[in-house]
């Protein structure tokens, strides 16, 4: 007797815009790490260039090679259930309008921004300022999730350092929204106090997700770890609240799992191992 052989499924796709950190602490490094572990195929272009390890960032530069012109040669491999995350960009606007033209043609399933003003350490790069010039650019369509810390969202909405603690969800979301963003989450890693406690912000109204009390210690590239675990689990079907809750219950699972480098330097995520791939759920709700 013949036995059928089944086709085992092929992985979703995801795309990684964002900093060459060449320590792996955070950018497109940890973005595929992270994707990897979780059965997903990652793809990378990279929006910046950085001189950085796990003591600072001491210069970020624009990539030496057109980033457009790289996502579109990827172009047909971007088909069938795939998705794309943005973190660090230092190209021009230009270049930018164009970014986000290629990716709107390209219609990726799902899409999240996680709008970096600054590494953990070292120099910055961006300000309010910038951070509304390209969400002007990018949110247009409508189809992006935004992820901001609290700094991250004062920035945008022009509001002074001594209120981002104090300043009211609402106010912090709105202007993501009025430019075109699907959905705010806004990350509470950034607060002050014992608990963190992330938010959904939507025109539908604001979610609360759970709250955990705070763990002790800093990890470099939280933020990207938390956007490129929330793309990998909508690509295997979990709906947007689901995937954000999961995302902070795996960063908090993995919080101990975290070494310095030759003993030098903030604490990074130990590499994963990784998992079976899930097959995705048929709805992409």
């Amino acid at each position: 007797m013949t036995i059928p052989q089944t086709q085992p499924p092929f992985p979703a796709i995801a795309l990684c815009l964002g900093g060459m950190d060449p320590s792996a602490g955070a950018g497109l490094l940890r973005d595929v790490m992270t994707l990897t572990a979780m059965g997903i195929h990652p793809m990378a272009v990279s929006t910046a260039e950085t001189l950085q390890n796990g003591l600072a960032c001491q210069r970020i530069d624009a990539p030496s090679m057109d980033p457009v012109g790289r996502i579109e040669n990827l172009g047909p491999h971007l088909t069938g259930r795939w998705g794309v995350k943005l973190g660090l960009s230092a190209v021009d606007e230009p270049t930018f309008r164009r970014l986000a033209a290629t990716l709107r043609a390209l219609n990726p399933l799902f899409r999240i921004w996680d709008p970096i003003l600054a590494p953990s350490v070292g120099v910055g790069l961006h300000d309010g300022q910038d951070l509304r010039r390209m969400a002007d650019i990018l949110l247009k369509d409508g189809a992006w999730v935004v992820s901001p810390n609290r700094g991250e969202a004062a920035a945008l909405a022009g509001l002074p350092p001594d209120l981002i603690q104090s300043a009211a969800p609402e106010i912090l979301a709105e202007p993501w929204l009025q430019r075109g963003a699907r959905a705010v989450w806004l990350k509470g890693g950034h607060t002050q106090g014992e608990e963190i406690q992330d938010l959904w912000i939507s025109a539908e109204g604001i979610t609360a997700l759970p709250a955990a009390l705070r763990l002790a210690g800093q990890r470099r590239g939280t933020g990207c770890t938390l956007a490129a675990t929330w793309l990998g689990l909508r690509l295997l079907g979990r709906d947007d609240l689901a995937a954000a809750r999961e995302s902070a219950t795996r960063l908090r699972l993995r919080w101990n799992q975290a070494f310095a480098p030759g003993g030098a330097g903030l604490s990074l995520f130990a590499p994963e191992t990784p998992e079976t791939p899930e097959t995705p759920e048929t709805s992409c709700g």
